[in-house]
């Protein structure tokens, strides 16, 4: 199965041409700039209108306008993951969003806490501690992320949010892919990560 990993295009989509051949892409998160309904929306049908057999997205940071949102009408093989999970051709994907009211309440560490056991590929918007999230000296990571995905040991961490740590890389048996492809000034657009489970 291949799977093209994107992140943060933050309102860019659009701009997005030519994309390599997968069976699944999966955005995970900060798909808007601004937060605003218009943005979302715009972002679910150009994600509907593309030509992959199943289509991930979960929320970031900039996405706050899907807070609480109950999300509708979207075509049968585009799929909304917050907090929760979808199996595909026998790959259990698990994502968790990246919004601010849970990251300043308890609720990120409870949605962490929840994440299963038994899942193959984590989505997350925010990386692991010490893992492609090193920016302006400062590890930007999650501890407990960290701590989760070395108990679980899911084949594959698909996450963004650190735009100068795009890329992949395995460590501990797992590939993590950081898949923001927005650079630092939202100027340019980096390839989508590829990668096969």
């Amino acid at each position: 199965m291949k799977i093209l990993h994107i992140s943060d295009t933050h309102g860019h989509h659009r701009r997005l041409r030519e994309l390599p051949d997968a069976d699944i892409i999966v955005h995970s998160g900060d798909f808007t700039m601004g937060g605003t309904e218009s943005e979302a929306i715009d972002f679910m049908n150009w994600l509907c209108d593309l030509p992959y057999a199943h289509k991930i997205f979960i929320c970031g940071n900039h996405d706050d306008c899907l807070y609480g949102a109950n999300i509708s009408g979207l075509d049968q093989n585009v799929y909304y993951l917050c907090n929760s999970g979808i199996e595909i051709d026998g790959v259990k994907f698990y994502g968790v969003p990246m919004f601010m009211g849970d990251c300043v309440t308890y609720r990120q560490e409870r949605n962490i806490k929840r994440i299963p056991s038994d899942i193959d590929v984590l989505i997350t918007h925010a990386p692991a501690y010490g893992v492609l999230d090193f920016d302006d000296n400062i590890n930007y990571g999650d501890e407990l992320l960290l701590t989760k995905i070395l108990e679980i040991q899911p084949q594959l961490h698909l996450f963004g949010h650190i735009h100068a740590r795009h890329g992949i890389v395995k460590e501990h048996d797992i590939t993590f892919s950081n898949g923001a492809i927005m650079n630092f000034d939202y100027s340019n657009l980096s390839l989508p990560n590829l990668l096969t489970i």
